[in-house]
């Protein structure tokens, strides 16, 4: 089996958007609508960590309010003032600044785009397997399993 190629660099703007929009079962994924996310380290086939450049429309959010059990994230704004809400409330971004979410603190975060001009961040995440995410806000769980997310109700049963 030959080993694929990859490119010696990009511009991260012309990296194709992901396939599918969200991986979040209904009536989850629908709430994802205006997020666009732009997989860059994929495309250089790098395996412990994600990187994507994601924009939010406005009115956009970044994700389900969530928290991981295993994987740390980083968040850097480029473009654009996004609000990260967290169990500590709501903090406006600007472009330069950077938030992390170090796991297993089980503080929910997301970004949401309350204004009328897109924001545009990186978001950086291990992939650290046997991870889970909780959704204090929503009926929902998930649990990384072959490097893909199952997601389930809080009480286990199947979406």
């Amino acid at each position: 089996m030959a080993n694929p190629t990859y490119p010696v660099a990009i511009v991260a703007a012309e990296a194709p958007p992901r396939a599918k929009a969200s991986n979040y079962p209904e009536p989850f994924a629908s709430r994802m609508a205006g997020r666009r996310k732009h997989p860059l380290g994929d495309l250089f086939g790098l395996s412990n960590f994600g990187v994507n450049l994601t924009r939010l429309a406005p009115g956009a959010a970044s994700a389900l309010r969530h928290a991981h059990t295993k994987q740390d994230e980083f968040v850097y704004v480029l473009e654009g003032h996004p609000t990260l809400h967290t169990d500590e409330g709501r903090t406006r971004l600007a472009p330069g600044m950077c938030a992390g979410f170090r796991a297993g603190t089980g503080n929910g975060h997301r970004l949401i785009n309350e204004t009328d001009a897109e924001v545009v961040y990186l978001e950086v995440g291990d992939r650290t397997p046997g991870d889970e995410g909780s959704y204090p806000d929503d009926d929902l769980k998930a649990m990384l399993v072959d490097g893909g997310w199952t997601f389930v109700h809080k009480d286990g049963t199947p979406y």
